[in-house]
Order: C-alpha cells, then structure tokens, then sequence
C-alpha cells in the first residue's frame, strides 16, 4: 500500500495512533464480494423463487429432458456449463431441490430428511423433471436470456415460473450482513390463497413441513423479521410406560432428536429407560420410561429440555430489481400471482399471434389456390415478375385479411409443392380456417377476461397435482411449558440448621427434599429473615433456618402462619401470608424490623392450613389470663410486607399446637381450554368445575374408553375425548352403542368403581361404535326409524334410559333397544331432577364461612388497611395432598 494511503496523527498530549483509509481496489472489493454473495449465490429472486444455482440446475434439466431419467452425475456435468463454481455445490444444490418432491423426479437413494441420511453419490442416483415442473416453469417464448458466465451460451434470466414456487418450497440462505429464512408452506393453501388473492378478499398462509409436527404460529408475524413459530414433534402415549414419537420438528431428524433426549436423561432433566428408532418411510421413536414415572410430565419435559420442541425465526428476504428486498409471505404471494396473471397474459398475447398468423397464411393459401394465381406465373421470367404476379392476383380478393401481404407471404406461397396444390379440398381449408377463427376467439376472450382465466389455471393446478399434498404440520395453540413442574427432581437438598447452610453436597446434614438444578428453595430463619435463592452445592443463608422447601413462583395455595416477637421486649404479632414472586437473592425481614425480633411459631401450609395453637405466658405483674388459644382461620391472609395482628404485649413462655387445621381456601376452580387441549385455572376456556383435594375428572372418548384422573394441569389429553367433567360418583354413565358382532343397538347404565384405572366399557369388535353417552341423571333419546321398502316410515320415538335399564357393570352388554332399523340415535335434553348432596355439611360450612383476602406485597403496615378477596385459584399446581410442616420455638 502506498503511503499516501496512510494518515500519521502525531500529538505530544495525546498516544501516537494510526489510522488507515481503505481505497483503491481495497474499497470496492468487500462490496463486490458482498453483492455477488448476495445476488449471485444465498438469496432467491422473487419473480421465480430460484436462486442462481437452482436456475441454472433446471435449465439444464430441460435442456437433457427426452423423458428418461438421466444420471445426476450427468446433469451437474451440464449444469457446470452455465454454473462458475464446481460439482459439489450443484450436485448438493439438486439433492436438496429433489428431496422437496416438487420440480424433479427422482431415482435411487436421494437421503432421507427424516432421519438425516445423505443422498449417494450422483452417479448412483436418477432424476428427471417432474410434470408439475414441464407444466409451470417453462416457456422459452416468454423467458428473458441472458450470456452465460463465459459467453458461450445463453441461460435464462428468469425462469417464467407461473405459480408460487418460493413459498411451496421454502429457502434459506446466509449472504455477507444479511440471510433469508422462508419457511415451506403447504401447496394447496397456496393455491387457494391466490385464487382469493384474485377474486380480491384475505387471506392467511402459515407453514407446512414435510416432517409434519406442531405448530404453534402465534407470533408467525407473516414471515417477516421479528417473528417466531415454534414447532413440537407429536408424542403421543403408547402405554403407561412407553411414549411414542411420530411426527420431528422441521429442521431436525431422528438421529439430533434422539441424541437431544439421550443428553437430556444424562443430565437428569427426564428419566427414560431406553429409546428405539423404527423410523422407516415414517416416523416412528419409542421412548420407555421406567415404572412409576409420569407420561404426562415426560411429555412436557421432552418439549422442555430436549429437540422435542424449537423455535423458528423466518426472515423473509429475496431479490428484486438486483437489490435485496425484504418481505413477508402474503406480499410474496400476492406479487408471485400478479406475475403469474402478466406471464399468462404474455403467453396468450403470443398464442393469439400465432393463430392470426395460421389463419393469415391459411386465408392467402385458399385464395392462391381456389383462385388459381399460381397459373398466373407460368409466363413470369424473372423472380421479380414471379412476386409481382401473385401480388397482383391476390389485391382482388384481400379486403377481408387482417394485415397486409408482405413479400414473405408471397414467398411462402410460391414453396407450395404441386402435389398439395392438386390434393387441395376448399372444404377441409375452411374447416382449418374455422378452426382457427374460434381459437382466436377463445383467446381473445381469455384475454378479455384475464382474472377468471388465471383463477382457472390455478384450479387446474389444484386439480391435477393437489392430490396427496394435504397439509401435513397441525396449527395448534401451545401453552408454555413450565420447566421447573417438569423437571426430574434428581438432586437431594440438605440443610445445616445451626450454622445456617443449604445445598446439595451437604450430605452429612440433615435431608430436606428432592430438587433439581434448576429448582429455586425458600428458606426462613428465626430471625424473621426470608429469601429465595438458587439450588446450589453450599449456599449461607442465616443461622438458625427453621423451614427450607422448594419455592413455586405464583403459589397462592401455600399460606405461611407466623407469630413474632417485635423487637427484644416488644408485643408479639400474628400473621398468615402468601409468597408469589420476590427478587432472588435478597433477604426480606417478615417482623417490623426492629433488632432482636424472633419467631416464636411457624407453620407452612401448602393448602392453606390453619390450626389451632395455645398460648401460654410468663407469670409477671397481675396477668389474669396466662393461657388461651388461637385459631389461625381467624386470622386474614395479607402480604408478606404486613404487621400482622397483635396477639399479646406481655412475654411468652411457649406456644403449643393443639389442633391440627383444614383449608380455608375455597375449592379450585379448573377450566378447559379447548384450543391449547389443557386444564388451567386463569379462567381460560370452559369452566370444568370446583375441585378439592381428592376431586377427580371425568374422561370418556369416543372410541368407548372411560377413565377418572387427578385434575393435573399437565395433562394431555386425547383427540377423540367427547367427555370431559367433574366425576360425581354415584351419578351413572348412560350409553347406546352399536354392537358390531350381533348388528344390534343396546343400552346400558353403569357406575365407575375402579377410580384411576382405564376401561372400555362398549365391545372390542371393529364394528362396534358409541353412538351417544350422557352423564345425565335422566337422559332422553330420540330413536330415527330406517324407512321399509313398501311401508310408511316408523314415527320417532322417544326413550327414557332411566326407565328403559337399571344401572350395572360397566362390562354388561346390556339390553336391546329396538328390533326395528335403525337410522339414527339423538341426545334429548334430560328430564328435570335434583342431584344428591355428598359434601359433609362441616365442610362445606368451613369453605363458605372463611373469609380470605390479601394485600399488595409493598401494602403500608397498618391494620386498618382495606383487604381484598384472596384469589385462589393460581396456575401452579398446589401438592393438594402435600402435608404442611409446623415448627414450634
């Protein structure tokens, strides 16, 4: 570099520095690299959807085309004619473009993008190009050519690509400061969206993967950069101890998903006992989980740690007008199906010249021949006077021509041989002239009506490649999976009370709970002193730790009951308060504060205990009453941040518990969410129902399978369930059925005794169907007759299931319902009656007489303040059966 590119900056004050000013060939090279990256190889044009690769691949292809396959060792051979780079990068260009099963028909071992495996060798492997590909890329009457790299040959500019090809077939690439990621979406909804795009109204398109999987397209953002799509394999229970995995997330494979799970288990994030790969044309993984584990909760922990699920940032870039040009999908779409409306219109405007060229030509024939002009040449000499004798016999009988005769008419017409001139037949010639007239009619027609003509294409794109390109990915809703719910609890927490100590490798203290890595733990100290704080090996709290368990953020069930002794002479208060969300690792003070506070009782309490404990104080002075009790369910549920109620100014001796406390929360309310297909309580979907501790739901699918389980939020749930409440127990299930086997419809009644346990309760015979089931305690049905051959048909009659059989077994057959055909069966709505009460009215009593309410966490200490109504219906997931542990100081 010369030195006059090099600026010295000298100061005394200042360090020497030296800055260098890139010029010359330096400044413009790392532009020319950049936009050729750019245009010439990552980013697809947006008229055709091909990048330069692609382009040249299947120019070459249809140059080779004869029908047969042809070696792709062959056709990347051809290709390296137009493409400046080497064989690896075409042939890995083909393979990809061929696996998408859209523009090339292939041959031989092409990969599998389900399991990852690679193609072989393009010499071991066919291809040729498909129908779909003949019928909509090509058409060298319309394309735009331009020199090849080396000037010996000319390769399209543009292919004219007449349907929108970018969006059905995706593509992603990482250019020089900028990439594009357009995801694949489904070919039949393209369609659809552009035949509405052209009849003027919205439309909506979203991806559509060859591996299938879920989508969640939520925050899909149309493509554009910003957005984001996650997608989940679909992982469905074979059996109690086997989960099955039949659709993989685009942009992974078996072998990355098993590798992810396999990392995962030794980890200690889930707990599987083998998994086996049966994937061949399809997905098939089975994952075995040791006894004892929940299927449910695996589930969420594969979508949680492992492959199972991922998220997809597309960013919809392409070229246009040799410039980068961001875009999202539906502007794609809408621009690729004006194009295809201008290529048509180009391609008819070309049709229609032909045919007035035939009918032209076809007319000047006739008339040469009917009219016999070719005998007034027979005298001519000289060329000239051949040229002017036609000429001049055809002026006559032209008026009704369209154009004028040009010399290369005439000339044409003098190279009709003889023998046609004798053969000729005016019938046949009008015939073809005819003919030539109603095309030119059909497409001027199409020409006039242009929009319709386009709509028809697109239709009979539909109509004539559609079949078996169904959407293959579910749009479907996902809730996000909690990760510390999931979790497995593999770790062991330990405290050292005395010298105020937490962690896992503690071992020789004393053992608290099963944890994760990943778990927060709650810990309060004597002090009054609380904090939340990371599971680690040894973490210092405080001295003298009276509680320590694993902290669920949100939880609103677990109410904490605290007595404290304010200050080292002060009264001692009484409080009950829940812990939702805090900073981690800060110490929050639960007393007012002042020095030498204690706690003189605490008690946690995951469903909202409360007990009953007695009081007794030390003799001093005239105190009267040295003993009494005190009911927590008295006392109201506030912040954390409150001063509590005073209980007593004078010392305490002891605190002693006297009676163990039920809950005072009132029962859970459960709601189903249809779209996402899981139970929540934020009042999302349809209220399920008021749970307690041992409420169990109801499930019966429509395939005849009745089950009860605990109300647990991560419970998924079937596709064919049609039933889905509170279980009463003594309320009977109602069902008729078709019985496959004797071609009968039965009755039946029938209580669920094995709570817990899935059973079957209609015949396993492939006949055999559940035409209606009701949960009603007196259901009425509508029986629609088949109508005889010869006879009237049957009135409909009505029946009272109640009436018509006695409750039994669940594996009773049951009674007949009629001997007549039967067209139809219908649900009625039930007679009017009045459930039996099971709820113990003490019960019931200790729920509706509570009162709870709870302040902010940063509420004023004043008891005066204004409470409000605890809401308890959180969305964790409560230990309803968990014990509450007390501690006495």
């Amino acid at each position: 570099m010369s030195d006059e590119n090099i600026d010295i900056i000298d100061s005394q004050d200042e360090p020497q520095e030296s800055i260098t000013r890139v010029t010359g060939m330096y400044k413009d090279w790392f532009l020319d690299y950049a936009s050729y990256v750019i245009l010439e190889r990552a980013v697809p044009a947006i008229e055709d959807g091909f990048k330069p690769v692609q382009r040249r691949i299947m120019h070459s292809m249809k140059d080779l085309d004869d029908g047969r396959y042809n070696k792709v060792a062959n056709i990347v051979g051809h290709t390296m004619q137009y493409h400046p780079h080497g064989d690896a990068s075409i042939a890995d260009a083909m393979v990809q473009i061929g696996q998408k099963d859209l523009l090339i028909d292939t041959q031989g071992n092409w990969g599998n993008i389900l399991t990852g495996d690679r193609a072989a060798a393009s010499r071991y492997i066919e291809a040729r190009l498909s129908k779909f590909a003949l019928d909509v890329v090509y058409n060298p009457k319309i394309t735009e050519w331009q020199a090849s790299y080396d000037g010996r040959r000319k390769e399209p500019v543009n292919l004219p690509v007449m349907f929108p090809l970018l969006l059905a077939q995706g593509g992603e690439g990482i250019a020089v400061g900028l990439s594009t990621k357009i995801l694949p979406h489904n070919f039949i909804e393209l369609i659809d969206a552009s035949i509405k795009h052209l009849n003027g109204k919205r439309f909506t398109i979203y991806p559509d993967f060859p591996t299938a999987g879920i989508i969640d397209t939520s925050n899909y953002n149309d493509g554009l950069r910003g957005g984001k799509i996650r997608v989940r394999a679909k992982i469905s229970p074979l059996n109690k101890n086997t989960l099955v995995i039949t659709e993989i997330p685009y942009g992974t494979n078996t072998s990355s998903l098993i590798d992810s799970i396999l990392k995962a288990n030794d980890k200690g994030k889930i707990k599987i006992k083998k998994i086996e790969d049966n994937t061949a044309a399809d997905v098939e993984i089975l994952v075995h989980l040791p006894s004892g584990i929940s299927p449910d909760k695996t589930i969420d922990a594969l979508y949680a740690f492992t492959n199972c699920e991922s998220s997809i940032s597309p960013l919809g870039c392409v070229i246009e007008d040799n410039k980068p040009f961001f875009v999202g999908v539906s502007e794609m779409l809408r621009r690729s199906t004006d194009n295809t409306v201008v290529l048509l219109k180009s391609e008819l405007e070309i049709k229609l010249g032909e045919y007035e060229e035939q009918w032209h030509f076809a007319s000047l024939e006739r008339i040469f021949i009917e009219k016999r002009i070719y005998r007034d040449i027979e005298e001519e000499e000289t060329w000239e006077g051949v040229i002017t004798a036609i000429d001049k016999g055809l002026q006559p009988h032209t008026k009704h021509l369209k154009r004028a005769i040009t010399e290369e008419d005439i000339v044409r017409l003098t190279e009709i041989r003889i023998k046609r001139i004798s053969k000729f037949d005016i019938d046949k010639a009008q015939q073809k002239i005819d003919a030539l007239e109603d095309q030119i009619a059909e497409v001027k027609h199409h020409l006039a009506n242009l929009i319709a003509y386009a709509i028809a294409y697109f239709q009979r794109l539909k109509k004539d490649y559609g079949e078996g390109r169904e959407r293959k990915t579910e749009i479907k809703t996902f809730e996000d999976v909690d990760a510390t719910k999931v979790v497995i609890r593999n770790t062991k927490l330990y405290v050292n009370r005395v010298e105020g100590f937490v962690g896992t490798s503690l071992r020789r203290d004393e053992y608290v709970c099963d944890c994760s890595d990943i778990d927060d733990i709650i810990v309060f100290t004597k002090t009054g002193k609380m904090m939340v704080t990371k599971v680690d090996s040894k973490t210092f709290i405080g001295k003298d730790i009276m509680h320590v368990a694993v902290f669920k953020k949100k939880d609103k069930r677990t109410i904490y009951n605290l007595m404290y002794r304010d200050g080292a002479k002060g009264p001692t208060y009484v409080k009950r308060f829940a812990v939702t969300s805090v900073t981690r690792d800060k110490e929050y003070d639960l007393t007012n504060g002042n020095k030498g506070s204690i706690v003189w009782y605490f008690s946690a309490n995951p469903n909202g205990e409360a007990e009953v404990v007695s009081i007794h104080l030390r003799q001093a002075g005239s105190i009267k009453k040295l003993k009494w009790d005190l009911d927590f369910a008295d006392i109201l549920i506030k912040g954390r941040a409150s001063k509590g109620n005073v209980v007593t100014k004078y010392a305490i001796k002891k605190i002693e518990l006297k009676e163990k406390g039920v809950s005072t929360l009132k029962p859970r309310k459960i709601w189903f969410d249809d779209t996402v297909q899981r139970l929540n309580v934020d009042e999302r979907g349809e209220l399920v129902g008021e749970f307690r501790g041992e409420d169990r739901l109801l499930i019966i699918t429509q395939s005849g399978i009745v089950k009860t389980i605990l109300p647990e939020l991560s419970t998924h749930f079937d596709d064919d369930m049609i039933v889905l409440e509170k279980w009463i127990p003594k309320k009977p299930i109602s069902v008729i059925y078709y019985n496959g086997e004797k071609e009968i419809y039965y009755v039946k009644r029938f209580l669920i005794e094995n709570e817990g346990r899935e059973e079957s309760f209609i015949p396993e015979h492939p006949g055999s169907q559940l035409e209606i089931v009701s949960t009603d305690w007196k259901p009425m049905a509508e029986i629609e007759f088949k109508k005889e051959r010869g006879k009237d048909r049957k009135a409909n009659e009505t029946v009272n299931l109640e009436e018509f059989i006695a409750v039994k077994g669940i594996s009773a057959l049951g009674n007949q319902l009629t001997k007549e055909k039967i067209n139809q069966v219908n649900l009625l709505e039930p007679l009017p009656y009045e459930a039996p009460e099971d709820t113990p009215a003490e019960e019931i009593e200790v729920v509706d007489e509570m009162v709870e309410s709870v302040t902010s966490e940063n509420e004023p200490e004043n008891q005066s303040t204004k409470t409000t109504e605890t809401d308890p219906d959180d969305d964790t997931e409560s230990g309803l059966d968990d014990q509450g542990q007390i501690t006495l100081f």
